[in-house]
């Protein structure tokens, strides 16, 4: 294992106290998962035929493409990332979506996405669904009726009970982004699977992989006690990350903050008021991100009679 550089003895004496709402938000996981597959289109290979056990076919060499799976119809349909396996043509076709909640959408526009890269590439091709959340990845699993006799998709699913457990420091650095996703799902129970990561992958890899590998770690993990313990790790090194993804983590993690703010102030409004909100009424508050709209209800939560007229 190669000694740390200079460059990344700058990263991590920053405070990672930030509350857990800014810490998990879904659009930056979602990314930060994507961006795996993106850095190492390999890594769908190895998780189709290592861990869930697909026939993978003999292949030469492995690419990321164009998400981008519009065909005739009007509206855009775009993958998070699609990989294709190739010897002196396409063998395998393999559509990766990162799926944090459930969608009722995407059980319409997943068929049309391996349909789409199959017509495209002109080979085999599967739906690789990749969840950090037990329930979210068995809703995931349902087969999909396309309405075609005897046409159904089955989308082949990783959740975080099939997501390696990566504890190995040798066998981080061979696989450095299995070992962050590992460590995105299990460290906050494992703490060996960050001692792996720090040993294998952080102190391994170029500075910029480094810098944000950490960074994605850290937003991911869901206790203060596991992120403290990565800090540890990395302040023994006197890292201090800065990567990109951290910087519009923080911006993105302020607004959604305000945010929050203002959906709790709408709520205990309503609720001093006596104003009724069913289960889904309340969620859409909460769930809310636009400030000016958020704004705008904090005014009428003040004088409206009901939830009708809040909404209204």
């Amino acid at each position: 294992m190669t000694a740390i550089s200079a460059g990344k003895a700058s990263i991590i004496v920053r405070a990672w106290s930030i509350a857990d709402n800014v810490l998990r938000m879904p659009t930056t996981e979602h990314e930060a998962v994507a961006l795996l597959f993106r850095n190492r289109p390999q890594l769908a290979a190895d998780l189709l035929g290592n861990v869930l056990d697909v026939a993978v076919p003999e292949f030469d060499e492995v690419q990321s493409e164009s998400g981008d799976l519009t065909e005739v119809v009007p509206s855009e349909f775009r993958a998070d990332v699609v990989v294709v396996l190739r010897t002196d043509r396409p063998v395998l076709g393999v559509v990766v979506e990162v799926q944090r909640g459930r969608d009722p959408q995407k059980r319409w526009s997943w068929p049309l996405y391996v349909t789409s890269l199959r017509a495209r590439i002109e080979c085999p091709t599967v739906l690789l669904v990749v969840c950090v959340d037990a329930a979210v990845a068995s809703w995931c699993a349902k087969s999909i009726p396309i309405g075609h006799p005897g046409w159904a998709l089955r989308p082949l699913v990783l959740g975080p009970d099939s997501i390696p457990v990566v504890t190995d420091a040798d066998e981080a650095e061979n696989l450095p982004e299995l070992a962050v996703l590992s460590a995105m799902v299990h460290g906050s129970q494992r703490f060996e699977v960050l001692d792996a990561l720090h040993k294998g992958v952080l102190c391994d890899v170029d500075d910029e992989r480094a810098q944000l590998y950490a960074d994605v770690v850290l937003a991911a993990l869901q206790t203060e006690y596991a992120r403290s313990y990565l800090e540890a790790l990395l302040i023994a090194e006197k890292y201090e990350y800065q990567s990109s993804f951290a910087k519009r983590y923080f911006a993105e993690g302020e607004a959604r903050g305000e945010a929050r703010g203002e959906a709790k102030a709408i709520l205990a409004v309503l609720d001093v008021r006596g104003v009724a909100l069913t289960g889904e009424q309340r969620a859409r508050i909460e769930e809310c991100l636009d400030l000016s709209q958020l704004q705008k209800w904090v005014r009428l939560a003040a004088v409206a009679g009901s939830a009708d007229e809040l909404f209204d």
